[in-house]
């Protein structure tokens, strides 16, 4: 279902413009020419079976591979090249498929962690503990308690992150990434390990992040989910992108439920 629709997506008032893609690993070719947009306002997903090159794309946008080919755009700028830090600094701030919090800190310093690419005192002057220092570590801890009332974990704040049940250490990290006060946020699935009505409580939460400001491009396996917070949809197998749409176009597209499925096409 590539067709002119997808096109007008792609050209109208994008945010993030990731452009003909292409991430190689050795002879292994994990993205293969993938275009896609978010635009202001939007939830975007993409989604394909395990291996599509999903989360690869997501270490291309965020600066963690560098491109074999392609190009990607932000607010107008390539960032294709930055590094991981600069582009957070751009505004594009991530979670991870894999849980990557910091255990032996409490809720709040996990999300402080966050907010350094926002920081402007130097080192010297935080082990000095100098005046400039002490007042931008209060600002720090107050942006953390907000970011931790959004995901609804500010009453943990002062307790050890490992001590989180599962669901909870997700939004924990979802609350990290907001303390980069990003313009895209990238959620890697986010709802894998949450039982039905944490996935609820998340999509909920996708919502009220999208309502305050900050798109979102997510990659998740829960369909459900998917098809219920985005506004387009983009389709991966093998790193190609197999169709694009929005989530009604998709569920009956031919392409996507042979992917899914393994069925042959006529």
């Amino acid at each position: 279902m590539l067709d002119d629709s997808t096109s007008a997506v792609m050209t109208n008032g994008s945010l993030l413009d990731a452009r003909n893609l292409r991430k190689s690993f050795g002879g292994v070719v994990a993205v293969d020419g993938f275009s896609f947009t978010v635009k202001r306002g939007q939830i975007v997903a993409i989604i394909g079976p395990n291996g599509a090159g999903k989360t690869t794309a997501f270490n291309l946008v965020t600066g963690v591979h560098p491109l074999t080919s392609g190009e990607i755009h932000f607010c107008g700028q390539r960032i294709d090249g930055l590094k991981p830090y600069e582009i957070a600094e751009r505004g594009i701030s991530r979670t991870f498929q894999n849980l990557q919090i910091f255990g032996n800190m409490t809720v709040a310093e996990n999300v402080m962690v966050g907010r350094h690419p926002r920081s402007k005192a130097g080192i010297l002057s935080a082990a000095l503990s100098l005046p400039n220092a002490r007042a931008e570590e209060k600002r720090i801890f107050e942006v953390a308690m907000q970011n931790l009332k959004v995901v609804g974990l500010a009453h943990r704040a002062m307790d050890a992150a490992s001590s989180l049940p599962f669901g909870s250490q997700r939004l924990l990290e979802i609350a990290r990434a907001l303390a980069v006060e990003p313009k895209v946020l990238l959620l890697d699935e986010p709802a894998a390990g949450l039982a039905g009505q944490e996935t609820k409580d998340l999509a909920q939460l996708i919502y009220r992040i999208r309502d305050s400001g900050t798109s979102i491009l997510l990659v998740e396996h829960d369909m459900e989910l998917v098809m219920g917070v985005a506004d387009w949809v983009f389709v991966l197998d093998y790193g190609k992108l197999i169709a694009a749409g929005t989530p009604s176009q998709i569920q009956s597209d031919k392409k996507v439920i042979a992917a899914y499925l393994g069925e042959e096409m006529d």
